[in-house]
């Protein structure tokens, strides 16, 4: 199973994901993952990583992943849940981005579009194997659509990429909310 949960900045999205692993967990009788994607860059990064590490579950796993998740499937960690969380795409998305050795105020149409593929493959092999290995996959990405135009190039280019993996997965997803002031909003599936 597959659920999208989507949102603003500060809306509530990861909060909202993490009561719906706990809710699965408890339905299915096993353990739940945490994917964090995000990497320390700088002072305040380290202190978001903090907050987020120690708002959740200390029983719950994680693992520190962006991409390469076929190789999770030999993590006990991994093994034991039934759960994944990832939290966030975005900043998977991010990542993914700046690994790419281009300059965004110079590149062509194909390394874009080049990029957005190996995006898409990153979460694709993450819908696989939770797929394959009968896990629930909770995705949290941002909605970055509703906000105002970035005034430059790689703002742009990620905002279009994000929207459009973003429609992507919710197309594929069993359930996708959207939340907003902390409120749910089922759009597809669910109860």
């Amino acid at each position: 199973m597959i659920h999208l949960i989507i949102g603003g900045a500060r809306s509530g999205k990861s909060t909202y994901a993490e009561k719906c692993a706990i809710e699965v967990s408890k339905q299915r009788s096993t353990q739940v993952l945490y994917l964090a994607t995000a990497i320390v860059t700088d002072v305040d990064m380290a202190v978001r990583i903090e907050k987020h590490r120690s708002s959740r579950p200390q029983i719950w796993a994680t693992i520190e992943r962006y991409k390469g998740f076929d190789a999770m499937i030999h993590d006990v960690r991994f093994i034991e849940a039934g759960v994944m969380l990832l939290d966030c795409l975005t900043i998977m998305m991010t990542n993914l981005m700046f690994d790419a050795p281009i300059d965004y105020e110079t590149t062509t149409p194909e390394a874009l579009d080049c990029i957005e593929e190996n995006i898409w493959s990153e979460i694709t092999t993450l819908i696989e194997v939770s797929r394959l290995y009968d896990k629930t996959l909770i995705i949290v990405s941002n909605e970055v659509g509703m906000g105002l135009v970035p005034p430059y190039k790689l703002g742009n280019y990620f905002r279009d990429i994000s929207g459009r993996m973003n429609q992507r997965i919710a197309k594929i997803a069993d359930e996708v909310t959207f939340v907003a002031v902390g409120l749910p909003l089922k759009l597809k599936g669910g109860h």
